[in-house]
C-alpha cells in the first residue's frame, strides 16, 4: 500500500472540512430515514408486482425533482456561495421534515409517500452546491480524496440510516396492524428523529466558510426555464467536452442499474428466498454501503498522485459481473458477499468518475454541470424504474430484470473500458503489484508538470517501467529492446503503450524518434545502462542518450531505484529467505533536473551520489 498518512492528516487539517462531512452524513441519512420508513412500509403490506411498482414509485419520487430543477439549482450554485446555498437547503429540511412528521401522526399515508418529493427537492437544490464544494473546499491536489471521503461519509450515512431505522421500524411494529395507516401511527415517533438530524445539519451548514472565489453575474428568468432555453443552453455547457459528457453518461448508466437492483431486490428476495424480515432484507442491501466505503477509500488511496481513471473500468466490470451473478445465489449469507462486492466495485468506478468530472469542469460552469450531471442521471434512473414498473405489470420476474440489467452493465463496461483503456491496464497491473510491494517516492517536486522529460536512471528488474510510471500522470515513453518490443504477443501492448524499440547495432533512428517525441513535450525514459543489472552496484552508463540532439524545450531528471533487487523480477540473488507474507518496499528517488549536456560519467556520479545520500538517511 503506498503511504497516504501524511496526506490524509493534511487533507483533514483543512478548515471546515469536519463540518462540512458532519452536513454531507446528516442530509443523506436524514433523507434516507423517511424513505426507508415508506419503503418498509410498502415491503409489509403489498406482495408481488404491486410491490415492485410501488418501491419503484417511491425511487422516482426521490429522482424527478433532481430532474425538474436542473437550472435552478445549477445557477444557484454557481451565483451564490455554495455553503450558504446548503444553509438555506438545511432550514427548509427543517420544515419538510415537521410536516412529514405531523403526517405520520395522522396515519396519512399518501401525504407521507408525496413528501418524499418535498424532501428530495430540497436536495435537488442543494446537490450541485454540496458536490461543487469539494473543489472549492480541499483544493485541485486532494479532489480525489475529498471525493473518496465524501462518497465514504455519504456511504455510511445510507448504511447507517437503513439499519437505523429499519431496525427502529421493525422493533415499534406488533401484530396490531392490518394496514399502512395502522404502520405510520405505531412509528411516527421516528418522524422527530428526522426533525432533529435537519436541525443539527442546518446549524454545522451555518458554520461552512465561504469558498467561493468567482461566482456568475448572470440572472435567472422563469420564463426562459418554463420555455427551456436555459435547458438547452446547460446541455450545450455540458457537451463541450466530449469527455464530461461521457463520463456522465456513463454515471447514469451505473446509478440506473444500481436503482433496478434496489427495487427489485426486496421482491426477489421474497418470492425466491422465502425472507419477509426488513431487517435482513435491508441489511443485504445496506452491506452494498459498505462496500462502497471499502471501494471509496481503495480509490483514494490508488489516486494519491492523480485521478487514477484506471479503475473506473474495472469497477464496472466487476459491477457487472456481480449483477449477473446474483439469480445464481440462493442464500442470504451468500447474497450479503455479493452485495458488499457490488458496493466495492462501485467505489472504485464512482470515486474517479466524479472527481474527473470535476477536475475537467471549468470552476464558473462547475454548478451547472454538476447540476446537469444529476438531470441526465435521474431521466435515466426515472427512464429504467419506468421501464421496470412496465415489466413488473406485465409479469416480468426479478431474475429476467436482474439479467437485462446485467446487459447494460456490459455495455458500460465497454464505454468506459474504451476511453480508459490505457490507464485500465495500469491499473489492474497496479492492483496486482501492491499485493506484493509497498511503494514509496521522493523528489516527485523535481517532475515538471507540461515540460519534456528525459529520465535517466538504474536499471534493476523487469518491472523498472511500472515502478518508474506510477506517481507519474503523464505517460512514458519507454526506450526497450527491439527483439523485445516485437514479441508476437506483447508487440501491441507496447505498440499501443508508445514504446520506442531500440536496436543495439543501429540507435540512430530510435534516437530521432526519442528526440522527436520530446519537441512533442512528452516524456522518455531509457536505462543508460543498457541492461537489467546482476549485481547491486550501479553499472557503467553507456553514452547513448548524449547523441539525442538537445534543442527541445525539458529537462533530464535522474532517478534512483532502491528496493527492487533480489525481486523474482530482477536478476541479483537475494540475501536470506524472505517471508512470503511480507510485502518488498520498493523506493525511487528523483534527482532535481540536470543540465541537458551532461555526459554519461557525470550522470552516473549523479545518480550514485543520490543512492548514497538516502542510504545514509
Amino acid at each position: 500500500m503506498l503511504k497516504v498518512k501524511s496526506n490524509g492528516d493534511k487533507l483533514f487539517a483543512i478548515s471546515g472540512l469536519i463540518h462540512y462531512i458532519l452536513v454531507v452524513f446528516l442530509n443523506a441519512f436524514t433523507d434516507l430515514g423517511h424513505k426507508i420508513i415508506i419503503q418498509n412500509t410498502v415491503f409489509k403490506i403489498y406482495d408481488g408486482d404491486l410491490q415492485i411498482i410501488l418501491t419503484a414509485i417511491v425511487n422516482a419520487l426521490v429522482l424527478l425533482p433532481f430532474i425538474m430543477m436542473f437550472s435552478p439549482s445549477g445557477y444557484l450554485a454557481d451565483r451564490f456561495p455554495k455553503n450558504i446555498i446548503m444553509e438555506y437547503s438545511a432550514a427548509f429540511a427543517v420544515v419538510i421534515t415537521l410536516f412529514i412528521t405531523y403526517s405520520y401522526y395522522q396515519g396519512w399515508f399518501y401525504t407521507a409517500f408525496a413528501m418524499t418529493f418535498l424532501l428530495s427537492l430540497q436536495s435537488a437544490l442543494y446537490a450541485p452546491a454540496k458536490y461543487g464544494y469539494i473543489k472549492e473546499l480541499v483544493g485541485i491536489k486532494f479532489i480525489t480524496s475529498g471525493n473518496g471521503v465524501v462518497q465514504a461519509t455519504t456511504t455510511v450515512a445510507i448504511l447507517s440510516g437503513i439499519i437505523f431505522y429499519t431496525v427502529l421500524f421493525e422493533n415499534m411494529l406488533d401484530n396490531s396492524f392490518q394496514t399502512k395507516e395502522d404502520i405510520l401511527l405505531l412509528v411516527a415517533p421516528l418522524g422527530w428523529l428526522l426533525v432533529a438530524g435537519s436541525i443539527i445539519e442546518w446549524f454545522l451548514a451555518s458554520k461552512l466558510p465561504n469558498k467561493m472565489h468567482k461566482s456568475s453575474e448572470k440572472n435567472f428568468k422563469l420564463k426562459k426555464y418554463f420555455k427551456g432555453t436555459y435547458l438547452h443552453k446547460n446541455i450545450k455547457i455540458m457537451k463541450r467536452k466530449k469527455e464530461i459528457f461521457e463520463a456522465i453518461i456513463a454515471l447514469s448508466l451505473f446509478w440506473s442499474i444500481s436503482q433496478v437492483v434496489l427495487a427489485i431486490f426486496g421482491e426477489y428476495a421474497k418470492s425466491e428466498l422465502g425472507v419477509t424480515n426488513t431487517i435482513f432484507v435491508q441489511g443485504v442491501m445496506a452491506l452494498a454501503g459498505v462496500g462502497i466505503v471499502i471501494g471509496s477509500l481503495m480509490a483514494a488511496n490508488f489516486s494519491k498522485y492523480y485521478i487514477n481513471t484506471g479503475l473506473i473500468a474495472l469497477g464496472s466490470i466487476g459491477i457487472t459481473i456481480i449483477v449477473f451473478s446474483v439469480p445464481f445465489v440462493t442464500s442470504m449469507s451468500m447474497m450479503a458477499v455479493m452485495f458488499m462486492l457490488f458496493g466495492v466495485f462501485a467505489g472504485l468506478f464512482m470515486v474517479p468518475l466524479n472527481a474527473h468530472i470535476q477536475f475537467l469542469s471549468p470552476g464558473v460552469h462547475l454548478g451547472t454541470i454538476l447540476a446537469g450531471s444529476n438531470f441526465i442521471q435521474n431521466i435515466f434512473m426515472v427512464s429504467f424504474l419506468l421501464l421496470t414498473t412496465f415489466f413488473a405489470y406485465y409479469g416480468m420476474n426479478a431474475k429476467v430484470l436482474f439479467y437485462l440489467m446485467g446487459i447494460t452493465g456490459l455495455y458500460l463496461s465497454y464505454m468506459v473500458f474504451k476511453r480508459y483503456l490505457i490507464m485500465t491496464f495500469w491499473a489492474a497491473l497496479e492492483l496486482v503489484l501492491r499485493t506484493r510491494h509497498i511503494y514509496n517516492y521522493s523528489g516527485l517536486e523535481h517532475i515538471p508538470h507540461a515540460k519534456a522529460i528525459l529520465l535517466l536512471g538504474n536499471h534493476v528488474s523487469w518491472i523498472d517501467w511500472f515502478i518508474i510510471q506510477l506517481p507519474i500522470q503523464r505517460r512514458i515513453n519507454f526506450m526497450m529492446d527491439k527483439d523485445i518490443y516485437h514479441w508476437r504477443y506483447l508487440h501491441p501492448v507496447f505498440k499501443k503503450g508508445k514504446a520506442i524499440p531500440v536496436s543495439p547495432k543501429a540507435s540512430r533512428d530510435a534516437l530521432l524518434e526519442a528526440h522527436m517525441r520530446l519537441e512533442q513535450g512528452n516524456i522518455v525514459a531509457l536505462y543508460p545502462e543498457g541492461a537489467i543489472a546482476k549485481t547491486d552496484a550501479i553499472g557503467n552508463f553507456y553514452r547513448g542518450y548524449e547523441l539525442i540532439p538537445q534543442n527541445y524545450d525539458g529537462v533530464i531528471v535522474p532517478f534512483y531505484i532502491e528496493g527492487a533487487g533480489g525481486s523474482i523480477f530482477s536478476k541479483t540473488k537475494q540475501a536470506g529467505k524472505k517471508s512470503f507474507f511480507k510485502r518488498r518496499e520498493i523506493s525511487v528517488y528523483f534527482a532535481p533536473p540536470v543540465a541537458k549536456d551532461i555526459k554519461a560519467d557525470q550522470l552516473r556520479e549523479v545518480i550514485i551520489s543520490l543512492k548514497e545520500k538516502n542510504e545514509a538517511q
